[in-house]
């Protein structure tokens, strides 16, 4: 039986979220003074000032997804920007924000390589860079912010991008609120990025209490008011938040991908389940499969759980929970399960042994509420996002398995609610205030463990955790749900194994390789 020591997912609630107001809003320095223009503007008078959003030339509705061609086109003269086919997260910046195909295009080849320019900026400027987020509220800018925002103007004055990047100036720089949450972290027995948090676009850090830090510690106060930057402490959850742990669909054919169903038996003789998230590899070419914790941690899991495929038929077997080592926890943000195949189930679901590619893949399932996408497919998962490089903004995809059959219909009841389709929807990074990736994205019970991702270049970000309670079809547009950050989770697990399974995320796979028995 296993002994809890730390609040369970199930009991947590959704944190206060930045939410689309809140990233429109940019930070302003001592004075107050307003966000500045685009870098490029004076020479590009048809680029938005921040004022409302860019719809380009065309029509906001009724035209057609772009070709490659076009695509290729939309990133403008951003010559490092390779513009991405993404279909349905073009078709979320059009149904959201009222643009256009070519420019929902244009900022998905920004987004592309804005981590990449953070990087830069971060290093060249660390007394000056404060941070960066995608505005798509604002015009989809990328917004950049810097205490001292004229070299970072100049820097930038022959980018490609420059006319749709604004700069706004903040206080503090990013190098020093990162320093400061690893200072409050350490003063508070905590961990920073995951119970000490920086949000960038409000130029502060966030103690998150309720967890490993309580509400009452006596050295919360003093810890804040000695931050020496903008500083405040806010509850992990407000108890509105559900889990979304239950019963994912059917999809029995190798190779394992993140986004089908896994039905877990209960102790009390009912049966949940969750959404396969991504495909893990570990020392010796050894496959897991990756889900959330919760699945198969808590009250009625006290036994070594078994994970099956369709367990009222054809009940496919595949994982089981390891007990050694420990590969599962059920506290956010390490809200993970990495299950080994139970035995002889890897030549079920592992690629044949023949040569050619064989990349690791995220179920994409068109669902009618995502109604850009025309063709469901496989996703090519080509590596992760650390979830320090996340930006709000960003639009991201993710993939459920959430059910509740009809009358006579012979599957599992994840709790979804009649009329909500299993698949694939896609939306905004809200917020990183949690401790994990808050976004604006649809799910509900049965989602859980799902993988949320990049639909145009293929890169995993998180699994699915909690988030605000649903039943049946989507209708709340800015639905909140928020997801434990792969890099976070496997940090964690590998150093609580001391490294000796060298867990990653697989991007090719899963191959015939059996693990140990366990």
């Amino acid at each position: 039986m296993r002994t809890r020591t730390r609040i369970a997912v199930a009991g947590l609630a959704a944190a206060c979220t930045i939410g689309a107001a809140a990233v429109a809003l940019a930070p302003r320095d001592e004075a107050g003074r307003a966000p500045a223009a685009p870098v490029g503007a004076a020479e590009d008078p048809g680029v938005d000032d921040g004022s409302g959003p860019s719809t380009g030339t065309d029509e906001a509705t009724g035209d057609t997804p772009p070709s490659p061609e076009e695509s290729r086109a939309a990133a403008g003269d951003g010559s490092a920007a390779r513009a991405p086919v993404a279909p349905a997260s073009v078709a979320y910046l059009r149904d959201r924000y009222r643009v256009s195909a070519t420019e929902a295009t244009r900022r998905l080849a920004l987004q592309n390589r804005s981590a990449s320019l953070a990087e830069r900026l971060a290093d060249r400027f660390p007394d000056t860079y404060g941070g960066m987020w995608l505005d798509q509220a604002g015009g989809g800018l990328l917004t950049i912010a810097a205490t001292d925002t004229a070299p970072v103007r100049a820097a930038l004055s022959d980018d490609p991008d420059r006319t749709r990047i604004r700069l706004v100036p903040v206080r503090v720089p990013l190098a020093r609120l990162t320093a400061a949450a690893s200072r409050l972290a350490t003063a508070l027995d905590g961990a920073a990025g995951t119970d000490v948090v920086v949000n960038q676009p409000a130029n502060e850090v966030i103690v998150l209490t309720g967890d490993r830090i309580a509400a009452d510690d006596p050295r919360l106060g003093d810890a804040l008011a000695d931050a020496g930057v903008a500083a405040r402490a806010q509850a992990r959850g407000a108890g509105t938040s559900v889990s979304k742990a239950c019963d994912p669909r059917y999809c029995a054919q190798a190779p394992m991908r993140g986004g089908i169903r896994l039905d877990v038996p209960r102790d009390d003789g009912t049966v949940g389940g969750c959404t396969t998230g991504f495909n893990i590899v570990g020392r010796g070419a050894v496959s897991y499969v990756l889900t959330a914790g919760h699945c198969v941690v808590g009250g009625r899991h006290q036994h070594v759980d078994l994970t099956w495929h369709q367990y009222l038929g054809p009940k496919v077997r595949v994982g089981i929970e390891s007990t050694t080592p420990v590969l599962a926890e059920n506290a956010f943000p390490y809200d993970y399960a990495i299950m080994p195949y139970v035995s002889n189930a890897i030549e079920r679901w592992a690629y044949p042994r023949t040569p050619g590619d064989q990349p690791s893949l995220v179920n994409y399932w068109c669902v009618p509420d995502n109604p850009r996408c025309t063709s469901s497919r496989d996703v090519r998962i080509t590596g992760l996002v650390p979830a320090s490089a996340v930006q709000v903004g960003w639009v991201v995809c993710a993939t459920g398995s959430g059910y509740t059959p009809k009358p006579g219909e012979q599957y599992v009841d994840s709790g979804a609610g009649a009329g909500y389709l299993p698949g694939t929807r896609c939306g905004e990074v809200t917020d990183k205030t949690s401790g994990g990736i808050g976004v604006r994205i649809c799910a509900r019970p049965g989602d859980s463990g799902g993988p949320l991702f990049t639909e145009s270049d293929g890169k995993a970000i998180g699994i699915l955790s909690h988030g605000d309670p649903g039943s049946g079809p989507c209708t709340n547009p800015n639905e909140r749900n928020v997801y434990a950050p792969v890099s976070t989770i496997l940090d964690r697990a590998n150093a609580r194994t001391g490294g000796s399974l060298s867990l990653t995320l697989a991007t090719r796979g899963p191959m015939l390789v059996r693990p140990a028995q366990r």
